[in-house]
């Protein structure tokens, strides 16, 4: 096996695309007989959306499991793959699990913005840059309240950091996901930028979509 095992990196990436599609917000919210997040609220099945439909529970149990579907891939590649291929199968499981969460096969491939998702799958690749990331993630929402800009905020420190302090497969792969996560973000940068963006907590109306 080489690092351009194709077959390899194609069960790789299949596998974590399946787990990345299983959408924590959309079975928590059922679990829980609450309205279903991509038609309520926002209609964004993540945890932010599911705060506002259920509560902080609910958004916990959200937010753990699109972190893990995130990180258990790339951990299981980490420890399943040998050298060289280790690092590429790691960063083709966090890329594919991440874009699982954003176009789930089993959920209408509508899903949510990929926050969580891509913080797990960061810190399965690189954990310090991890840590880092969701330290930044949390003060920045601590101190403004908007999940948005803390997203954007902790996207572009990690694609920072991974490009220059990691090895160029994985901050390739961060960087991806920083670059789609920035995009997707499009509308809340607008309204950030007008002032109008509804900080954590509060309720928005219904065609906004969030984090």
């Amino acid at each position: 096996m080489t690092a351009l095992d194709w077959p390899f990196l194609l069960i790789v990436a299949t596998a974590s695309y399946l787990v990345g599609s299983i959408s924590t917000a959309v079975i928590t919210a059922r679990l829980l007989g609450l309205p279903d997040p991509r038609a309520a609220g926002s209609g964004n099945p993540g945890a932010t959306n599911v705060l506002r439909l259920g509560g902080k529970k609910a958004a916990i149990v959200t937010l753990v499991g699109d972190l893990l579907k995130g990180l258990l891939p790339v951990l299981v590649v980490a420890s399943a793959a040998s050298d060289p291929e280790r690092l590429t199968g790691m960063a083709a499981a966090g890329l594919f699990a991440f874009l699982g969460h954003l176009y789930p096969v089993f959920f209408g491939f509508k899903g949510g913005k990929g926050v969580a998702t891509a913080a797990g799958a960061i810190l399965g690749m690189a954990p310090v840059i991890g840590v880092v990331a969701i330290v930044g993630w949390i003060s920045t929402a601590f101190a403004t309240r908007y999940s948005s800009l803390a997203a954007l905020f902790a996207s572009v420190v990690a694609a920072t950091l991974a490009t220059f302090l990691s090895p160029p497969v994985i901050g390739m792969a961060v960087s991806v996901m920083a670059l789609i996560l920035i995009i997707r973000h499009h509308a809340n940068i607008r309204r950030l930028m007008r002032g109008e963006e509804p900080r954590i907590g509060e309720k928005k109306p219904e065609t906004a979509a969030d984090e």
